[in-house]
């Protein structure tokens, strides 16, 4: 029993290892089959050009996978491409300028005293809009920079009430098949260029002191138009009234701007943030409201910011009649103006022909001794001054940081022009800002500096001057996206989120740049086809069970130009999702890795928005009557 018991034993491990060697032979024969294959250039099984994620749906897709970033939509009248997906399908013509929190019929139901009717009124979830918003039949690519400043496409903004109403104040001109901006203005009789050199010759606008402007009810915003060749940057800010498409207008030119008023809620912007503000004849009652507004362009003017005055009542004297004002009311308008400056502690530099011009102090050392002597307005209690997103103003002036000399500046000395953009910001070296150090302000300006040099290997179109001029940064943290295109001819607007736990819009404007505090559940305060590239780092993992990230996509839709790019860091997993509903919106998306390690679970999606439009008007027009 038991030598047969060893024999069968020895059967059995015979017969395995003749398994085994079978086994080995076939794998090796077959590997070096598939060697031969491949080294003779064979087809291969899967389609390379085709995305890894459409086969195995948790693998990201295969990198470097090339996108058409170039225009090519340069007809007046080029033919519609239909939608292609019945899910988010385009909205009807008629919301080619839709503003969802800037819609005319909404603000009808709010209060016209102190124009609150005027300010963001945002629609419901349910009210909100399930499609894309479409471009107007025969948009066209905009003009490139600098040509674009003084020239528009008529279909692209298809309003010429402006040039019937501002006909003798030389702003804009319709001639052909385009608009033409002469860079006039109400008060700029010999151009905004003569204007600011009447400007420089009162303060300095070249020494690099004076780099971040306001301007308040800015027209179409010729003034930022031509402070830029200054190396001024203007945020132009102007109502939805009834002087069709300023702010419009001034995107369309490359001009930063924002549909925006003095009303109720303090403007989105830090306090500190301009080194200069202006009005010229925008029609805001500075007096009125206890010196409401006047108090808020306070509060974002930076310690030794100048406030510049031209139009009603400046030189009244000479003016009177054109404005069609008494003498009377205009000379009580100036003093109050007056007064309100001086209960701010401002200091009046000069006033003239037709320009005034106040300076803040630099710091508050006297204007708090002479509250005795100007019991009004009081300061503010302890409050953040930079929280100003749905912000109630107030009738109180916002302290300036401490100083122990009176020759010291509130808040710290900033760097001039261009050092400003690299220099430590004086709110971080005061440690001012939770956990941001200097150390972690300078790598992170080298990190964008890397980042963007891998963004313009992909879209060779971000790296070609001229191509790309309005730029959105969703998610700006310290605004190194924007720093790392400083010698581009582009400008940013950098977007602070008001969930993000730091706020990080003061440090942005130190740096030079300029900004917007912006809840991303609602949509921006602007028009459609505003921006020539949208970038937003982790802004779907911020919002990730606030908001629906299809709204957040919509509204990126809606405000990016067609042909415009996109640009999405985020983790893979958002990102796929990101991905299955752009393929429903007309959008050529592909997910490429993080540009240090494919590793990374971070990926980048680059994207481009298909050319599409409304349909045209005149054969729809033409069906019917046929039908008829």
């Amino acid at each position: 029993m038991a030598i047969l018991t060893s024999f069968l034993t020895f059967k059995t491990k015979k017969a395995n290892l003749y398994k085994l060697t079978l086994i080995t032979i076939l794998c090796t024969l077959f590997y070096l089959i598939g060697f031969y294959q491949n080294s003779r250039g064979s087809i291969p099984l899967v389609n390379p050009s085709s995305s890894v994620s459409a086969i195995f749906s948790c693998a990201p897709p295969i990198r470097n996978t090339t996108l058409d970033f170039l225009a090519h939509h340069y007809s007046p009248d080029p033919p519609l491409t239909v939608a292609r997906a019945p899910h988010l399908p385009p909205c009807d013509p008629e919301y080619t300028e839709y503003n969802p929190c800037e819609d005319g019929q909404r603000s009808l139901k709010f209060d016209r005293d102190r124009l609150i009717y005027r300010e963001r009124h945002c629609p419901e979830k349910k009210e909100l809009l399930k499609c894309r918003v479409p471009a107007p039949f025969g948009y066209r690519v905009p003009f490139r920079w600098p040509v674009s400043r003084d020239f528009v496409w008529y279909a692209n903004v298809p309003h010429k009430e402006l040039t019937v109403e501002k006909k003798n104040q030389n702003w804009v001109r319709f001639e052909g098949d385009r608009f033409r901006f002469p860079g006039g203005g109400t008060m700029f009789q010999r151009g905004a260029d003569a204007y600011i050199d009447d400007i420089g010759k009162l303060i300095n606008l070249k020494d690099g002191s004076i780099r971040t402007a306001i301007d308040t009810g800015c027209g179409v915003a010729s003034f930022g138009a031509y402070l830029l060749s200054r190396n001024i940057v203007t945020l132009s800010f102007a109502p939805r009234d009834t002087h069709e498409a300023q702010v419009q207008f001034a995107l369309e030119r490359g001009v930063p701007a924002l549909i925006g008023v003095l009303a109720s809620i303090r403007l989105p912007y830090p306090a500190r943030a301009f080194d200069m503000a202006h009005c010229s004849r925008c029609l805001i009652p500075w007096g009125q409201y206890d010196g409401l507004y006047l108090i808020e362009v306070d509060r974002v003017l930076r310690p030794g910011g100048y406030w510049v005055l031209s139009g009603p009542p400046v030189n009244w004297e000479n003016h009177w009649k054109g404005w069609s004002r008494s003498p009377e009311d205009l000379k009580a308008e100036e003093s109050t103006i007056g007064t309100v400056a001086k209960s701010l502690c401002w200091k009046k530099l000069v006033q003239k022909d037709d320009l005034s011009i106040w300076q803040k102090p630099t710091n508050h050392i006297h204007c708090i001794a002479n509250r005795k002597l100007h019991k009004r307005p009081v300061f503010c209690q302890p409050q953040d001054p930079d929280k100003a997103w749905y912000t109630k103003m107030e009738t109180c002036i916002t302290p300036l940081p401490e100083v122990s000399d009176i020759r010291e500046i509130a808040g710290g000395q900033l760097a001039k022009w261009p050092q400003r953009l690299t220099a430590i910001p004086p709110r971080i070296s005061s440690g001012s800002v939770n956990g941001i150090t200097a150390e972690i302000f300078t790598e992170n300006t080298e990190l964008w500096k890397e980042r963007v040099a891998h963004y313009k290997e992909v879209d060779h179109q971000l790296a070609e001057q001229g191509r790309y001029r309005n730029l959105l940064d969703m998610n700006a943290y310290l605004g190194g996206f924007a720093a790392a295109l400083m010698d581009d001819p582009v400008w940013v607007m950098n977007v602070a989120p008001v969930e993000a736990d730091i706020n990080t819009l003061g440090v942005i404007y130190e740096r030079g740049l300029i900004g917007t505090y912006q809840n991303w559940c609602e949509a921006m305060s602007t028009y459609p086809r505003t921006y020539d590239l949208i970038h937003a780092d982790s802004i779907f993992s911020l919002y990730k069970d606030r908001c629906e990230m299809e709204d957040i996509l919509l509204e990126m839709d809606r405000i990016l130009r067609p042909e415009g790019s996109v640009i999405i860091r985020d983790d893979v997993d958002i990102l796929l999702k990101v991905k299955s509903i752009v393929d429903v919106m007309q959008w050529d998306a592909r997910i490429a890795d993080h540009e240090r390690s494919a590793h990374e679970r971070e990926k980048v999606l680059f994207a481009v928005k298909q050319y599409w439009t409304a349909p045209d008007p005149h054969q729809n027009q033409q069906e019917s009557e046929t039908a008829s």
